[in-house]
């Protein structure tokens, strides 16, 4: 294969689904219309919501899911599928229903984020490729996100790319930071391929190439003088870096430029940015910004400001690309119910872990939230066809069931979307710019105890009582005794 060809995603697919196909096929399932959900059971970093991200590329693996002469190929030298099968998969055409929350909503765990009515083999082919665009890019969104709310109004730039895990880790990385609220990126490629605004100046080597600090800080500012932003921290911060870029700030105000910013990579950061502060407006700089970085995350960023940090911005790597306190989003994509005669079948789950055990049927996420004020009070997740009051509801708590509140006076919407129609794409996918617009009004409507870095109040996210009580019944089904009380 030309390696210069765009990459083909159809075969990303656990083997397993294949085989499971083909087996389906085989005992005449292959057209059985089934429910999947798509959710998660925890949020990271013991946070109390993640931000959702990843649907577009999801669109566009689905908008191109074809199998090439060359995918059968490959899967009849395997030896085990039947030529129907890889006949059905030749002639594949998707024709499932999708819905789904937008991007940059708000979402908390056991919530269906993504919902896909099918045939089988083709609901179960997707799986995948749904977990893979939403986890990874949701991981991300919801740590640059945190990172975000520790910097407190600055600026956080994303520039984890050379610590990334793989090409698409870095770029879609660097578009679900945006969307969580980075200001841009240093990927270049983010930019050219998605709108992220890339970023950047210079790195220590720039310093290292010319005789001294002082002719490479001339150098740049020579060629940028009205972009002037300067890496002090090379050789020694305070005695060389800030003099030496003072200097060269004093030269190119003579010429009719401002100096921009200096940038701290090592260090003690706290310490040193206070001292730079105090050196750049002595020397009659108070509006040259002081960014930092070095292995930052929502932790380190918000300890740097606890102890008196002049820090303006925020460059963060690794931390946030990799999202390393916790590299994981644990969504799941589970059968929910099955389709016979147009009647909803629902199914479920039990485990002895109770985070595992699944809500069954088609369902709906209603927020509700408060009309004197416009804030999230509670989300609901409902059978898909029931319909709220307009008047009082009252919340049942999916567990502990004596924990009822009656609300009032909220206004309702309903969080899913109709992605697809039978295979047809029927919503108009947004722009990056209106996904990270959405996200700050989701944010926004969030009460600040939800958003704490550490011990937020815990959202409210309730069934309501006919989804309860079909829960509630299948488990006294399957299980053999009431498991939700």
């Amino acid at each position: 294969m030309d390696i210069r060809e765009k990459n083909n995603y159809t075969l990303l697919a656990d083997f397993y689904e294949f085989t499971m196909g083909n087996g389906y096929l085989e005992n005449g399932m292959g057209e059985q219309i089934v429910y999947f959900d798509m959710f998660y059971r925890t949020v990271p970093d013991e946070a109390s919501f993640a931000i959702l991200a990843g649907l577009e590329q999801l669109i566009e693996y689905l908008e191109t899911l074809s199998f090439t002469d060359e995918d059968i190929e490959f899967l009849r030298g395997k030896g085990i599928f039947s030529e129907k099968f890889l006949e059905y998969l030749r002639n594949f055409k998707f024709e499932c229903d999708v819905w789904a929350m937008p991007e940059g909503t708000v979402v908390f765990p056991q919530q269906p984020l993504v919902t896909v009515r099918g045939p089988v083999i083709q609901a179960q082919l997707i799986e995948t490729m749904v977990l893979l665009t939403i986890n990874h890019q949701s991981m991300i969104a919801t740590k640059a996100n945190r990172i975000v709310t520790s910097a407190e109004g600055r600026p956080v730039t994303e520039f984890g790319s050379r610590r990334a895990q793989g090409y698409s880790g870095a770029n879609l990385g660097a578009r679900a930071a945006y969307i969580g609220g980075c200001n841009g990126t240093a990927n270049t490629l983010a930019d050219f391929s998605y709108g992220v605004p890339a970023l950047g100046t210079m790195a220590h080597s720039w310093v290292q190439m010319f005789p001294t600090e002082l002719e490479a800080f001339r150098a740049y500012a020579k060629v940028y003088p009205d972009q002037c932003f300067l890496l002090i921290d090379t050789y020694d911060t305070l005695k060389q870096g800030i003099p030496n870029a003072i200097r060269v700030f004093k030269e190119l105000r003579e010429q009719g430029y401002e100096g921009r910013g200096v940038r701290i990579d090592s260090g003690d950061i706290a310490y040193l940015s206070k001292k730079a502060r105090q050196m750049l407006d002595e020397a009659g700089f108070p509006d040259v910004t002081i960014m930092a970085s070095n292995s930052l995350d929502e932790y380190v960023i918000e300890d740097l400001l606890n102890q008196g940090a002049k820090i303006d911005s925020f460059g963060v790597g690794e931390r946030l690309i990799t999202s390393k306190s916790h590299p994981v989003f644990g969504g799941v994509y589970k059968l929910v119910a099955t389709e016979r005669e147009g009647e909803v079948i629902p199914t479920i789950k039990i485990s002895e872990n109770v985070s595992k055990i699944t809500t069954p049927g088609f369902k709906n996420v209603f927020r509700f939230y408060d009309k004197d004020h416009g804030k999230a009070i509670a989300d609901v997740i409902t059978l898909h066809d029931e319909e709220i009051p307009k008047d009082e509801y009252e919340l049942f708590h999916p567990v502990f069931t004596w924990k009822r509140k009656t609300i009032s006076n909220y206004e309702v919407r309903p969080l899913l979307k109709r992605i697809y129609d039978k295979g047809n794409l029927v919503y108009d996918v947004p722009s990056l710019e209106s996904i990270r617009e959405n996200t700050v009004r989701e944010l926004d409507s969030l009460w600040d105890e939800v958003k704490r870095l550490s011990n937020p109040q815990e959202y409210v996210v309730d069934l309501s009582y006919p989804l309860w009580k079909m829960k509630d019944d299948l488990l006294a089904k399957h299980g053999g005794k009431n498991k939700s009380e």
